[in-house]
């Protein structure tokens, strides 16, 4: 029993032994890779989608001089200064943040400290402990108490006549209408 050998080639009439346990994929990498779209780990979602995309981050041991302008999210922990773009995305300033830069952006939330002005075209929103020093522009505003804000604001309301445009008594033009009569619906 102890002392069989087990030969080495195959027995007539058995078939051929298979390694059943490999770290080889059954079909090549490319081949695997080809029937799938990439994904992203995030959440498993393709990776050619910009609307669904995760958000960038910008630590809070980074410091950045100079523009940031890009198609994505972003949260910003560090510091930055110059002038941070985003014109169709949201930017978040975490609460650790010291951002001095104007900031152009759909929609801006500052949980930390910004200097500099800041134009949203859906909103802005300062947290309790956000501190915004400069001029805001926006289509709408949200200052939570206990937040420190110091300057203008200016609501624009350009994008709520552009979404409100189904309405039947919106306005065509950019210029305020001459008020005539009231009228009775």
């Amino acid at each position: 029993m102890w002392g069989n050998k087990k030969p080495d080639a195959p027995q007539p009439g058995q078939p051929e032994p298979k390694n059943s346990i490999s770290n080889q994929p059954s079909k090549p990498a490319s081949a695997a890779r080809e029937d799938k779209p990439a994904m992203s780990t995030d959440a498993m979602r393709p990776l050619g989608g910009t609307s669904d995309r995760g958000t960038a981050r910008l630590g809070a041991s980074l410091h950045v001089k100079g523009e940031i302008s890009g198609n994505e999210d972003l949260l910003i922990d560090g510091s930055v200064e110059g002038l941070v773009q985003l014109d169709e995305r949201k930017l978040t300033v975490g609460a650790a943040a010291k951002v001095t830069a104007d900031i152009i952006a759909r929609e801006v939330v500052v949980y930390g400290t910004v200097k500099g002005n800041l134009r949203a075209k859906d909103r802005i929103e300062i947290k309790k402990d956000g501190s915004v020093n400069g001029d805001l522009t926006t289509a709408r505003i949200m200052i939570e108490d206990g937040a420190y804000f110091k300057g203008s604001i200016e609501i624009d309301k350009t994008e709520q006549k552009e979404s409100s445009s189904s309405h039947a008594f919106s306005r065509s033009s950019t210029a305020p209408a001459p008020v005539t009569a009231a009228k009775t619906i």
